[in-house]
């Protein structure tokens, strides 16, 4: 590869070079806990007017997306006349999108309702998700929604939260602010509610539990099983026992992993950790920045 390259260095001098970058990492993952937790205080606006979809089982409104649930992540996917692809295919950067949105069922379990929406009849987007494999619901825009909520002329999500039958709209992100969406990290971390983690620095009131305690495989929220059997710290701590007994590798998290010791957040998986360690907060760019 004919391209100027780092100098190469020892296993010892490569390491303190990744310390030293590990911790600037730790700053981004703080700015953005806090960053979030500033985001989960924004006010909101009342949406007053009554939005109308097409679905696959026919009209819907805006509080017919939620399913239910109290939350709502709307991204407006590029799909119609006009779009390179059309109709065989959507737009490039809203498949890209598409395909590294995570499991659903980590969102539902958090109450929150994941949807795109675009122009094309369902008849194409029915056929379009069954070709790419996407899941999740899929509406069609029948009126001035996307020019209303900023996505009339470029891809970007929002985010409404409901109460009782009234709907407001929390937050909004676009250009690379869209970039760093897909994981369940993310889009928690864009809701009005966040993780709803103990560690978070959310408003009293606000609904939260343990780290793990809610975290299941995505096929055991229907059928309600609970991988930790009621025993969540005996089992991670039998966990890093078989890590430490097998490997010799240590389980101590890193100081001040994810938001830190003094924010409570939990902490990131050390080298040769188990893999059920807690992720931590993402260090993605959510801010909407350009």
């Amino acid at each position: 590869m004919n391209v100027p390259l780092p100098p190469i260095v020892s296993a010892q001098e490569w390491e303190a070079a990744r310390l030293q970058l590990r911790d600037k990492e730790k700053e981004v993952t703080r700015a953005h806990d806090a960053l979030a937790a500033e985001r989960r205080r924004m006010p909101r606006m009342e949406v007053d007017k009554a939005y109308r979809f097409e679905g696959p089982d026919g009209p819907v409104s805006l509080l017919d997306l939620f399913e239910g649930r109290r939350q709502l992540i709307v991204y407006r996917f590029f799909y119609e006349p006009g779009v390179s692809g059309w109709p065989e295919r959507g737009c490039p950067g809203c498949s890209m999108m598409a395909d590294q949105v995570a499991h659903l069922s980590h969102l539902n379990a958090r109450g929150v309702t994941y949807a795109r929406v675009s122009r094309a009849p369902q008849e194409s987007i029915q056929r379009l998700k069954s070709e790419m494999g996407w899941d999740g619901p899929w509406y069609t825009l029948t009126d001035d929604f996307d020019a209303d909520f900023g996505v009339d002329e470029w891809h970007g999500t929002n985010a409404f939260l409901r109460d009782g039958d009234r709907v407001f709209r929390t937050y909004f992100v676009n250009h690379r602010g869209d970039e760093a969406l897909g994981s369940t990290w993310s889009y928690l971390d864009l809701s009005a509610l966040g993780r709803q983690e103990e560690w978070e620095d959310s408003p009293e009131g606000y609904p939260q539990s343990k780290p793990y305690q809610w975290w299941r495989r995505h096929d055991e929220y229907v059928a309600d099983i609970d991988p930790w059997e009621g025993s969540l710290d005996e089992k991670i701590a039998a966990a890093q026992e078989h890590v430490r007994a097998t490997t010799g590798a240590s389980t101590e998290a890193p100081t001040g992993a994810s938001a830190g010791a003094s924010t409570g957040a939990p902490a990131g998986p050390s080298t040769g950790a188990w893999s059920g360690a807690p992720t931590g907060a993402s260090t993605g760019d959510t801010s909407g920045a350009a």
